[in-house]
């Protein structure tokens, strides 16, 4: 049975002893600087990014394509959105220290993004005479839009070391 240590300055010895094997240590026993942010349900944040950077990019080409004139603001909201959730996949399912930063910056900037547009979409509905996905608060993805970022800060702040 393992010690429990009583300071984290004993936890760092203990992790960084040769043969211990816990969470935070990976093959080798180097301390992993990012913890586990691309494992286990990780992997699962992940996929989610990467199924709405495709749904994003496929409806703002569409949109933009199509009726460009009808809503340009709306359309090019939803290339932003798009542009977030490949930046926050890719910087999520890499996991290194920068990666994990990025993924931060940019699922904190989704947050926003999501909550303005759809608050401005919600008191403004003449400016949107089509949905894009972060107006009213994704409800046009059963809200999943307003769910993933706070669900991603969650992640890399249980996961991500600083």
């Amino acid at each position: 049975m393992p010690e429990l240590s009583s300071t984290p300055t004993e936890s760092r010895e203990q992790a960084s002893q040769p043969g211990r094997s816990d969470a935070s240590t990976v093959e080798g026993g180097q301390a992993s600087p990012t913890g586990r942010v691309n494992t286990g349900p990780g992997r699962m944040l992940v996929a989610v990014y990467g199924l709405f950077a495709l749904a994003a990019t496929g409806r703002s080409i569409m949109q933009i394509a199509q009726s460009f004139d009808k809503a340009p603001v709306p359309y090019l909201l939803s290339a932003l959105a798009a542009i977030i959730y490949i930046v926050a996949t890719v910087a999520l399912a890499r996991g290194n220290h920068a990666s994990v930063r990025l993924a931060r910056a940019t699922i904190t900037f989704e947050l926003a993004g999501v909550l303005i547009v759809g608050l401005w979409s919600v008191l403004q509905p003449s400016a949107f005479h089509d949905k894009t996905v972060w107006s009213h608060f994704g409800q046009g993805y059963g809200f999943v839009p307003l769910i993933l970022p706070i669900v991603g800060l969650w992640w890399l702040r249980r996961n991500a070391t600083r």
